[in-house]
């Protein structure tokens, strides 16, 4: 049975906005760069061999493969370190009020690569969701406004951002050409690792693995859940309805990490925090809900 758009876009927003209690016991030991290629490093060998067992084929041109590099590179390699350094100079509030940015990102590439239309709804919807996301994390945005240091994570923020807004278009390419999603994502996550590891061999950051239960299991939820998982609906979510409405997910995942954190680690909600997340969530329901033209196919 063919799972529903709603409920890949939760499936994916609901994961996301658990990880970031995930990542924070990834930070330490490891540096992030060899974090984030043991994580899609996992995630690679596992939907592999899971594709392998279900024979789906992983054979693919070499044009094919290009792309599948492209996009691992893109989507599951510079992306996440560009995050995780991020957050090395801002707090994760700012670097998620950043990346939900995407939203704005996503049309206008849409409409530089593929000629999609611009819609006055959708750009409304991604100005209700971005207010609403900065205004739940308002206190961690002020707080970062007197670092000395901020602009860098700012530029590695808004990067990877970029970089992420890319690499969805070519997954979108991908689909176009009749490549299916769970063998791309699994060649793609293994060129995501391959780049990351290459990334920490040119940034010479020391060879290290934490045997910790905390780490291990960490790592273990971030790459079956957070990453298998997660990109697998989020990607099918990408092929059904496209990257602007796709892109709200960054949007509701803070909102979601916020109730997490309201429940295991004691956040308490402010009127403007809560204004905050009906903005969030007002947006995501215009942006994800059909228009005219989808009501008429």
């Amino acid at each position: 049975m063919q799972m529903g758009t709603t409920a890949l876009f939760i499936i994916c927003s609901a994961i996301w906005g658990s990880t970031w209690l995930a990542i924070k016991y990834q930070l330490g030991v490891v540096a992030p760069e060899l974090s984030v290629a043991y994580r899609f490093g996992l995630a690679a060998i596992v939907l592999l061999a899971w594709c392998a067992a279900t024979r789906r084929s992983l054979r693919f041109s070499a044009r094919a493969h290009r792309y599948l590099a492209a996009l691992g590179v893109m989507l599951f390699g510079l992306n996440y370190i560009g995050i995780y350094w991020a957050e090395r100079f801002v707090t994760s509030g700012l670097v998620a009020v950043l990346f939900s940015t995407i939203v704005f990102m996503s049309p206008v590439g849409m409409r530089l690569a593929f000629g999609a239309p611009l819609s006055a709804r959708t750009l409304i919807a991604a100005t209700l969701g971005v207010a609403g996301v900065t205004l739940l994390f308002l206190p961690e945005l002020d707080q970062a406004s007197h670092g000395g240091t901020a602009g860098y994570g700012v530029a590695f923020a808004l990067g990877a951002t970029v970089i992420a807004c890319g690499g969805n278009l070519i997954a979108i390419r991908n689909h176009r050409a009749g490549i299916q999603t769970f063998p791309a994502t699994a060649w793609g996550m293994a060129y995501g690792a391959f780049s990351a590891a290459l990334v920490s061999v040119v940034h010479g950051v020391p060879w290290a693995f934490d045997t910790s239960p905390a780490y291990l299991l960490s790592l273990a939820y971030l790459s079956v859940f957070g990453s298998i998982i997660a990109f697998g609906a989020y990607l099918t979510l990408l092929k059904r309805v496209g990257g602007s409405p796709a892109a709200f997910v960054a949007v509701a995942t803070p909102v979601i990490a916020l109730a997490l954190s309201t429940l295991f680690e004691g956040y308490r909600w402010t009127w403007v925090a809560a204004l905050g997340a009906v903005m969030a969530v007002a947006g995501n329901w215009l942006g994800l809900r059909p228009g005219r033209e989808d009501a008429a196919k």
